[in-house]
């Protein structure tokens, strides 16, 4: 299927274009690229996010069907009344008699006429061949039909009733127009040409229409309504190849990156892939629809006889009820496919057919082979992955900063090691050069770096790679350490930079990765980011007002009918304010803070975002990555960032959901927990018998603080239920006494 979603973009493209140069005959030189260009356009509308619609193919569709409808009745008319305008094939047919008498330029490129056969023929073989290959030929044209029964889902229920009454119109109409199109073939007389162009069509819309203002302006339209139906059926194969590649990724038969979409919600690998790939296959045929046609008709005849012998053999096994007449026609049509099939491969080898013959068996081999290195992989990656993660930390933990030079790379890569707090951390430079090493000591005594040793390697054999080696395992000798070995990096801002410099930091991390405890990590630093790091002081000297202020430029894709009235924007919510926010939950996790499970979530809308505290909780009723919520309760700080803790959640339809249960604690912890609270902090409410009014953090964790040291939170924060709310829990009745 997927070498038929290619073939099925190169042949309606080809196509398309030949309806094209038929109408313009100038632009005919550009057969190759006019379709290369169409495929680009193809592919830069499906990587935008352009969705089928029905109502935009419906147009070209119907209007295709009426131009020839309109063809047809003219023509049959036309016909009855004798004012058709054959095509004149005596000169023709005088060039084929003598090849010397030259043809007219309208007849230049036509395919000379055969010769005058045998008698009887038919009954030595030959005709019987003839009439078999042209079964064939004419068999092509029912290609597409499958599409209906590929999207049997997306009809209307009952799907099935609607895709087979789908399925007869179609076939009626298809009928229709191929019959009645092969009638006025034999009355206009079109001669097929080498280039392919002009058409058929375009020939029979020129002997039916006729000349003056109004034929030509009928023809031009005809051909306009070919163009664009040709055009958009490839549109098709960009809808659906890049779901299927993805479902066989997902399988392990194809690379993974044809199961990430972009940003805009599509495969954006898949459609990549299948323009290049229909562009190679347009460019190396010529984008003749002759030669598109025996590659396109083997792939669908060959998935049309396995489809068929498989429904045969379920009605064989299955035996449900009329199963014999359904093994009967499925079975009739796996029988005519292949003879097709048969037909099509013997008579077209020469003319291409070999190509699938030989892709096909290759690219089974290469996508099985491609399943077999997944499967391994995952299960190497997946043996014993829990207990792994569980062992033992081992009791040392040393530091190694390789470094050639003393420059910004190595600074970075420096500061980046002192922040892992190591039990020891020391730069090493493998000496090569003599003097850029005594260089490199004076510059780090004149900088006042002893405090970080630096220890230089001799290196005589300039082999790094095994001077790395056995550094680290000279380290790891004891059995308990464990080993972090920080390699500088410079990103270049152009790919051709990489070029001029060398990979001796990959080879070295290939070469560590055989160490067991040995660690490799690159620490990157761009080049060009000067503008950055000019720009970093005063991004960071703003760290200072986070309490006022929530983070900005996060998006949100709420539209302005889901935010309620009275939400308040996430940037304007300063600390101790009660706020009202309504956006998108980005990212959720579960902190224990105290060894109180904590679930924590970030809000964002269009103007920034927000932490969202659920205290004792594992997860929350409807709050997930991608959700769109509305929380309300008091600002506060949490472990240095505005949050909202225990917020209440109105639903969708306005009614208010019951807050969030707090953990549950002996009664008498809990009363003289609040107890202790409102007599050490005047200024926090006591507990009140009216439901949701708002608790300490003490009060609701049992007289523990459910936050860190670094969490405060205002006396009015919003809690998620108040002391008569355990109460109730616990099956009492009575209400905590009020504050009044």
């Amino acid at each position: 299927m997927l070498t038929d979603y290619v073939l099925t973009v190169s042949v309606s493209v080809a196509a398309g274009t030949d309806a094209l140069t038929s109408a313009f005959a100038a632009v005919a030189p550009y057969h190759v690229l006019i379709a290369l260009s169409f495929i680009a356009i193809l592919a830069f509308g499906n990587l935008r996010g352009v969705k089928e619609s029905g109502k935009l193919f419906a147009a070209p569709t119907y209007f295709f069907i009426g131009m020839m409808g309109l063809l047809i009745v003219m023509g049959i008319v036309r016909w009855v009344a004798g004012t058709i305008h054959p095509q004149d094939l005596t000169p023709l047919l005088q060039h084929a008699k003598n090849p010397s008498i030259p043809l007219p330029s309208k007849l230049r490129g036509a395919l000379p006429y055969g010769r005058k056969g045998i008698e009887n023929a038919f009954l030595y073989g030959a005709g019987l061949f003839v009439v078999l290959k042209a079964f064939a030929s004419g068999g092509a044209a029912v290609t597409g039909v499958e599409a209906i029964s590929n999207g049997v889902t997306a009809f209307r229920r009952p799907e099935w009733l609607n895709a087979r009454r789908t399925l007869m119109i179609m076939g009626g109409v298809l009928g229709v127009l191929f019959l009645g199109l092969s009638v006025l073939s034999t009355k206009t007389h079109p001669v097929p040409y080498a280039s392919g162009s002009p058409t058929v069509i375009s020939q029979v819309g020129k002997g039916v229409f006729g000349g003056g203002g109004s034929g030509n302006t009928l023809y031009y339209l005809l051909q306009a309504g070919t163009m664009l139906i040709l055009v958009l059926a490839a549109n098709t194969s960009f809808a659906d190849f890049p779901r299927l590649a993805s479902f066989h990724a997902g399988d392990n038969f194809m690379p993974k990156q044809l199961t990430k979409r972009g940003h805009r919600l599509v495969f954006s690998n898949g459609i990549i892939s299948l323009a290049v790939a229909a562009a190679i296959l347009l460019t190396a045929t010529g984008a003749r629809v002759d030669r598109l046609i025996p590659l396109y008709a083997i792939g669908v005849f060959t998935s049309f006889t396995m489809s068929q012998s498989g429904m045969a053999k379920h009605h064989w096994t299955r035996r449900e009820p009329h199963w014999r007449r359904g093994m009967a026609i499925n079975g009739t049509g796996a029988l005519l496919s292949l003879v097709v099939d048969i037909i099509i491969l013997i008579t077209k080898f020469t003319a291409g057919a070999w190509v699938i013959c030989l892709l096909v068996p290759i690219m089974v081999f290469g996508l099985t082979r491609l399943n077999k290195q997944y499967e391994a992989e995952a299960k190497e990656l997946q043996e014993d992955a829990p207990a792994a993660a569980e062992r033992r930390i081992l009791g040392r933990h040393v530091v190694l900063v390789l470094i050639e030079r003393l420059d910004l790379a190595a600074a970075r890569a420096i500061q980046y090691a002192r922040t892992m707090t190591p039990d020891e951390l020391r730069a090493v430079h493998f000496v090569i050069d003599t003097n850029q090493a005594t260089a490199l000591t004076e510059e780090w005594q004149r900088l006042g770096l002893s405090r970080l040793p630096l220890e230089l390697i001799d290196c005589p054999d300039r082999r790094l790679t095994r001077a790395a080696v056995e550094l680290c395992a000279e380290v790891l000798t004891d059995g308990d350490t464990e080993v972090s070995v920080l390699l500088p990096r410079i990103v270049h801002t152009r790919a051709w930079h990489r070029l001029l410099h060398d990979s001796t930091a990959e080879s070295i991390a290939a070469a560590l990765g055989d160490l067991p405890h040995a660690n490799v990590t690159f620490v990157p630093y761009h080049l060009g980011s000067q503008r950055r790091r000019e720009e970093l002081p005063a991004i960071t000297s703003n760290g200072a007002s986070k309490k006022q202020v929530a983070s900005h430029g996060v998006s949100s894709d709420l539209t302005p009918e889901q935010v309620p009235e009275g939400a308040t924007p996430i940037a304007s919510i300063t600390y101790r304010q009660r706020a009202r926010v309504a956006g998108r939950v980005r990212s959720v996790r579960v902190q224990p803070w105290s060894g109180v499970a904590t679930l924590e979530c970030q809000v964002v809308d269009p103007t920034g975002g927000i932490l969202v505290v659920f205290l004792g909780r594992k997860q929350v009723a409807g709050i997930a990555p991608g959700a769109k919520i509305v929380v309300e309760g008091m600002v506060g700080d949490h472990g240095g960032r505005l949050a909202i803790l225990n917020p209440r959640l109105p639903d969708h339809c306005g009614r208010r959901r019951r807050p969030p249960d707090p953990p549950r604690r002996p009664l008498n912890q809990c009363t003289s927990s609040s107890s202790a609270a409102a007599a050490s902090d005047p200024s926090s409410p006591s507990t009140s018998s009216e439901p949701g009014t708002p608790l300490p953090s003490s009060t609701r964790t049992g007289g523990r603080s459910s936050a860190s040291p670094k969490s405060s939170w205002p006396a009015a924060s919003s809690a998620s239920g108040s002391t008569a709310t355990i109460l109730r829990r616990r099956g009492r009745r009575r209400r905590a006494p009020s504050r009044r």
